[in-house]
């Protein structure tokens, strides 16, 4: 790349950043239309599809508002304890590593039209060379955590907060991204679902169900507990290793029915290879693991992790938990931050 002045990069970047402002503006203008969702089958197997008042029965048995208090930002996190911190510490015993960020794309696709815009500039002979990133974490592409403010239902957010009255073209005045800025260090727990139904993997349209979970625990000899983070493989990125990146919709996913055993269950925050079924079989709850999970448990998502060498190195070492640790940016009023999750063994 040629050199470019400080004055010329920041003219660049001023632009770029306008643009990639307008067109996502323009794809989520796309995006709340509806219309691949209503084009996308709503087909779907193995459970019970729920209606949309046993939907909202289940948001709110499974609500945490007022748990720690009126202005708790934090959400199921709190259930990570000092204790469980150290006792997430003793599991490291050999010191081997496994990330599961994905690989950030500067390629569009079908499941992201805007990719990472990233200029690496330098000026003559000077020995500095820098970068300027631009980035739309939410999605299927980017490792991401999802912050408490990022979904709502009937304009309400965790623990009680109009959506009308937190966010702003600013971003969130409550329950962002910074609120989480002291990161995750717990007991990680992989449950490998496509592996105790013996299945490569799940089909699109098939629910992951709460019986999934618990055959999972049964073949690993492991109980997901109070203050875990509970990953769930389905096998997607291997469906996509042989059958190319897979459409939006559909897709394999929850059964609303999993929020709620993830809260009896006390889960501190969840990540996986999915989330709920899309397209959801509800009109109320388009999102419906979204909307349970952040807006009535106050569970923080990471979004799109990957599992595959985690699968494998939790198979070689005959051990499901581990030490998981990561952490957002310090952005405050954001309601997401890309991350690269770490599992210690």
């Amino acid at each position: 790349m040629s050199s470019v002045t400080r004055r010329n990069f920041m003219t660049f970047a001023g632009v770029a950043a306008a643009a990639l402002s307008r067109s996502a503006a323009t794809q989520q203008a796309q995006d709340d239309s509806g219309e691949d969702r209503s084009r996308a089958s709503r087909a779907t197997t193995r459970a019970k599809d729920l209606t949309d008042d046993e939907l909202e029965a289940l948001f709110h048995r499974c609500s945490n508002a007022g748990r720690w208090g009126a202005d708790d930002e934090l959400g199921t996190l709190n259930y990570v304890t000092a204790a469980k911190r150290t006792g997430a510490a003793r599991l490291v015993r050999t010191g081997e590593v496994v990330s599961i960020g994905r690989d950030i794309s500067k390629t569009a696709s079908k499941v992201d039209p805007h990719p990472v815009q990233l200029l690496v500039t330098y000026n003559g002979n000077a020995p500095g060379i820098s970068d300027y990133i631009t980035m739309a974490p939410h999605g299927m592409t980017i490792t991401h955590l999802d912050a408490l403010s990022h979904f709502m239902f009937n304009d309400t957010l965790y623990n009680g907060r109009k959506r009308s009255a937190t966010m702003t073209a600013d971003g969130a005045k409550w329950g962002s991204i910074y609120a989480l800025r002291n990161g995750v260090f717990t007991r990680g727990v992989l449950l490998d679902v496509a592996a105790a139904r013996g299945v490569t993997w799940y089909e699109s349209n098939e629910y992951v169900t709460v019986a999934d979970f618990e055959a999972a625990e049964k073949r690993q000899n492991v109980r997901v507990s109070s203050g875990d983070a509970l990953l769930v493989r389905t096998g997607m990125e291997r469906m996509e290793q042989e059958r190319g990146i897979q459409d939006i919709y559909p897709r394999a996913g929850f059964h609303a029915e999993c929020a709620e055993w993830m809260h009896a269950r006390e889960v501190a925050i969840y990540g996986g290879d999915c989330i709920e079924k899309l397209p959801y079989p509800s009109e109320r709850f388009p999102s419906a693991m979204h909307m349970i999970a952040l807006a009535s448990m106050g569970l923080p998502i990471l979004d799109w992790p990957a599992l595959t060498t985690l699968a494998e190195t939790c198979a070689r070492l005959k051990r499901w938990d581990f030490l998981l640790t990561t952490a957002p940016m310090r952005l405050p009023s954001g309601t997401s931050a890309p991350v690269n999750p770490l599992c210690l063994f």
